[in-house]
């Protein structure tokens, strides 16, 4: 007999219009490597959601807009994301706030930032590789903050892995316990459809490669044996190799799964559309609210309290270019916004009225009249907020997690056209407050030196510099390997720049910053100087 397990827990969300507006919300991040399907899966959401009619548009006001979260001219000609977007959307009473990272790991530290603003994350693997380098690497930076993963197994409609061979994966790999919620019926071109585990359903195409609208119910698997439609020799294996994963899988566990400890599978094909309305509905069921926020001084911010809170963890600039905007993205952690409202921004130590906030449909924006904590709000603003920044009504809060890694590759800045100096530093400022790059002034050399983590980085501050701000520039190499920020005494701090004007220099923030031509000189500049330390992590804000 094949039985499957309850997987009640897994539906066991309270009618969402009992709940509080901001227990309605779902705030969570896709995930992934390169071309595992990210962008395509973001697209399918928002279609299974109803917010768009077809894919690549959207449905608002009667009028058909794009709706490609891949909006910068750099990110289609190379077909990646080299930015955070933004989509808000609504279905069965749950406003899911939805943030697309970067998938290219020369933009980790913009992914970093953007997981700092989520309660869950969705890790999207391709059923033909596994887990990949960029996976791993994001799934530890979610480890590290306790962030709940769905898994989607995408492009089962294509040749992959054996699912309890690709399971076994990536529980070795990432020491993760899974749970299959759906299960495919075939690979590739067998492909012919889903078992959702959880509502006791197979979903299969009427004809072969289109949606799955056929339904079929059962109370066991076995039920399926004989599956008009379905080739025997598909649903026997099918079944047997489900039969396996729900015998030595552990059932769905709502604790160890917001824990961090086990993470609900679901397989499909985002292309296909197969797959992404459970992993939707999953989502809402047991996808979490809200969740409190740490706080400096060991205060931590609930999501019930009245007052609001929030933190700044993007700004973009240029997003609409005939406007020149700069929009800083912010997450309320706490309280009800409204337009209008004057918050307190901890680092500038000011007031500042919140006029014309908009929420994000990707490069769309319509404006925000009430917002509730797990929403993401766009600040229109001109240079006064930065990443890292905390602003709230009332008690002065400063979050904290939203940290600058020391670069890793420096280079010199030098202009093709020696008369926009001044359009060159106005332009590296609203990079570096973006987070694109970290601008490094020598203390010896009028030339500014940008860091960055990777290469295409590079490529893309070029190409913005170029189109918004037209001011060509081209790279020279520095005999810099590497950068740290220089803490202790002002006294000696002053005393060690002195001692290396040629190799020394200051953020945008003035702090100082030691450049280091060699692990080795950084070793000994360590030694040599006991009472100061070189720091490759900054805390921002």
């Amino acid at each position: 007999m094949l039985h499957t397990p309850d997987h009640g827990a897994a539906r066991a969300a309270a009618r969402p219009d009992a709940l509080p507006d901001y227990a309605r919300r779902r705030t969570f991040a896709i995930i992934s490597h390169p071309d595992a399907g990210k962008t395509t899966l973001t697209e399918k959401l928002l279609l299974a959601s109803g917010a768009i009619r077809m894919a690549g548009h959207v449905k608002a006001r009667g009028e058909r807009r794009r709706t490609r979260s891949d909006w910068m001219e750099i990110e289609q000609q190379r077909g990646i994301s080299v930015t955070s977007s933004v989509m808000t959307f609504e279905k069965d009473g749950i406003v899911f706030n939805l943030l697309d990272t970067p998938g290219h790991s020369d933009f980790s530290e913009d992914t970093y930032r953007t997981l700092s603003a989520v309660d869950a994350a969705v890790m999207v693997i391709d059923v033909a590789k596994g887990i990949e380098s960029q996976t791993r690497k994001l799934f530890e930076v979610c480890r590290l903050r306790d962030i709940p993963i769905f898994t989607f197994v995408n492009k089962v409609d294509r040749e992959g892995l054996d699912p309890i061979a690709l399971m076994d994966e990536v529980s070795s790999t990432l020491a993760l316990d899974l749970t299959p919620l759906t299960w495919p019926i075939g690979l590739g071109v067998d492909f012919r459809g889903l078992i959702d585990i959880t509502a006791k359903v197979a979903r299969l195409a009427t004809e072969r490669g289109g949606p799955l609208v056929r339904e079929v119910p059962f109370n066991t698997p076995e039920d399926l044996i004989g599956l008009d439609g379905v080739e025997e020799r598909i649903l026997t294996e099918s079944l047997e190799s489900l039969t396996l994963a729900l015998g030595v899988l552990p059932p769905f566990d709502l604790e160890a799964f917001r824990e961090g400890h086990l993470s609900p599978v679901f397989f499909g094909s985002a292309l296909k559309e197969a797959g992404v309305g459970e992993l939707l509905e999953g989502l809402g069921a047991v996808g979490p609210s809200p969740q409190p926020r740490g706080a400096a001084g060991e205060r931590t911010v609930e999501p019930g309290e009245d007052l609001v809170s929030g933190f700044v963890f993007k700004v973009q600039a240029n997003m609409d270019p005939n406007h020149r905007d700069r929009v800083a993205f912010v997450r309320l952690c706490s309280g009800r916004f409204k337009r209008g409202m004057k918050l307190f921004n901890a680092r500038e130590k000011r007031q500042m009225a919140i006029a014309n906030p908009i929420f994000f449909f990707a490069q769309e924006r319509e404006t925000v009249d009430e917002a509730v904590a797990g929403d993401i709000i766009g600040i229109p603003n001109h240079g006064m907020l930065r990443v890292g920044d905390t602003l709230s009504e009332g008690e002065t809060i400063r979050f904290e997690g939203l940290p600058d890694f020391a670069p890793e590759i420096l280079r010199r800045v030098l202009l093709a056209d020696p008369m926009k100096a001044k359009q060159l530093l106005k332009a590296l400022q609203d990079m570096a407050e973006e987070g694109v790059v970290q601008v490094i002034k020598p203390v010896s050399d009028p030339a500014p030196i940008v860091g960055v983590v990777g290469p295409l980085q590079l490529d893309v501050l070029a190409a913005r510099l170029e189109k918004e701000y037209g001011v060509p520039i081209r790279y020279e190499t520095t005999s810099f390997v590497t950068a740290r920020w220089i803490t202790g005494e002002r006294t000696e701090v002053e005393r060690f720049m002195e001692a290396n004007r040629s190799s020394t220099a200051r953020d945008r923030d003035d702090a100082p910053v030691y450049l280091a031509r060699s692990q080795w000189v950084l070793d000994r500049a360590i030694e040599e100087w006991p009472k100061l330390k070189f720091v490759a992590v900054k805390e921002r804000g």
